[in-house]
């Protein structure tokens, strides 16, 4: 009989971690050391060639952080990952050893505002640009790419309207056009989609939201599928000699690992976006209960976004797991257990609407963060998406008639009544 494979629920709580050996402690320990001693000069000099695995500086590696790595690399199915300060590093180094001087990536327009802040301006110091589509539009897509185009990206779960995207068909047009696929699977988390399944070659996440879960620390991640092929003329930081490790082929060498040892010996170490122990520990905790919350947040907002379709001062409800979404036959198949719990809904009073609505909840709490614990509000277009135009925020789901909820894991009757009341004052 072959050996089973464990569940996720299993490997939600095991991979990565073992019994420490000097200690026997079963939980991950946090290695709260800068520098770690070479056993001779023979294992520094290896150590510092990539010719040996192993602890140099906390800033490249750390022994807590490798567990987080670990999980990650094992609850997404890829073949490596790499730990970084925050979601918003993680998207930065994922394209980092893609991109160059007069490159692109072609980028949803649905996407988290300040996402969409850091590839319209930011990345332009680098000398890359961004090229914003609707993804849904798959003739738009395909004629976006050129050939200085060197990724595609978006988000599994789109923020803030929880729009599904349909992964497949990205992949598709990736795969024809010799490009990764990058997928920000935040929202979803690994519990409910895993996009390299979908043919993703990279998938970033901000460990800040649902996978830490309790709001306590900020961290990011990219996954490496271990798939591409990074030696297709597109890539020479992946493929070319590195002049840093005296001439050494990333691709070549390291093979599926290629990306993520690129990330660690190169991204982490010049860059420095480096991932503390300590918060890696909470983000390890965090996720041993991910699917057990995520199953609790989509069912509190089943019943939230029915209740709002419902209720006549709503104009609309984005929520995907209604059957009266768009993207609803979509969450079957890209993410089969849920659709998360992060929406919003427009109210039929507009921005003044918004405002007071904001101003009179009392169980929400009113903070520019998703996947806590907590139930969460934010109105979108006056904060995350403030530095956006309007007809950017009206295409990425924001508009200013729109608030944002993120569903916490209290009762969802009280979630109701808190929303009940703040309505009734956002319209008096």
């Amino acid at each position: 009989m072959a050996e089973k494979t464990p569940d996720f629920e299993t490997l939600q709580i095991h991979a990565g971690a073992r019994p420490d050996p000097a200690t026997g402690a079963r939980q991950v320990p946090i290695y709260q050391s800068t520098a770690f001693v070479f056993r001779d000069a023979d294992h520094a000099a290896a150590l510092f060639n990539l010719q040996e695995v192993g602890y140099i500086y906390s800033r490249l590696t750390n022994p807590t952080v490798a567990a987080l790595q670990e999980r990650m690399a094992t609850l997404e199915g890829g073949a490596g990952a790499v730990c970084c300060s925050s979601g918003h590093a993680a998207q930065l180094m994922a394209l980092f050893p893609l991109m160059g001087p007069g490159l692109n990536v072609v980028a949803s327009n649905r996407l988290y505002g300040g996402t969409v802040t850091q590839f319209s301006h930011t990345i332009r110091r680098f000398g890359w640009s961004a090229k914003f589509v609707d993804t849904d539009d798959l003739d738009a897509v395909e004629a976006a790419i050129d050939e200085n185009t060197r990724a595609i990206f978006c988000e599994s779960i789109a923020n803030p309207g929880g729009y599904i995207t349909d992964l497949d068909a990205l992949a598709a047009i990736a795969d024809r056009n010799g490009v990764p696929l990058v997928v920000d699977n935040t929202t979803a988390t690994p519990y409910l989609c895993r996009p390299i399944e979908h043919g993703a070659t990279l998938v970033v996440h901000s460990l800040t939201k649902y996978l830490t879960g309790n709001g306590t620390v900020t961290g990011g991640a990219i996954i490496d599928s271990g798939k591409f092929n990074w030696s297709n003329g597109k890539f020479p930081a992946l493929s070319d000699p590195e002049p840093a490790y005296h001439g050494l082929k990333f691709h070549e060498t390291f093979g599926p690992l290629a990306f993520t040892f690129n990330s660690i010996a190169i991204g982490l170490r010049d860059l420095g976006m480096t991932l503390n122990p300590q918060a890696a520990h909470y983000t390890l905790m965090g996720i041993e209960t991910l699917s057990l919350r995520m199953d609790r947040h989509c069912a509190n907002a089943v019943k939230v976004a029915e209740w709002l379709e419902r209720d006549p001062r709503v104009a609309y409800v984005t929520y995907a797991g209604l059957p009266s979404s768009p993207y609803y036959d979509r969450v079957a198949r890209i993410c089969p257990k849920g659709a998360s719990s992060l929406f919003t809904f427009s109210l039929k009073g507009g921005y003044e609407a918004c405002v007071k609505l904001i101003d009179s909840v009392n169980l929400f709490s009113h903070v520019a963060n998703l996947g806590d614990t907590r139930s969460l509000i934010i109105h979108s277009a006056s904060t995350t998406h403030r530095q956006l135009t309007e007809a950017q925020q009206i295409a990425a789901g924001a508009a200013p008639d729109v608030v944002r909820l993120s569903i916490g894991l209290e009762s969802a009757e009280d979630i109701i009544a808190d929303l009940d009341q703040a309505l009734t004052q956002a319209g008096a």
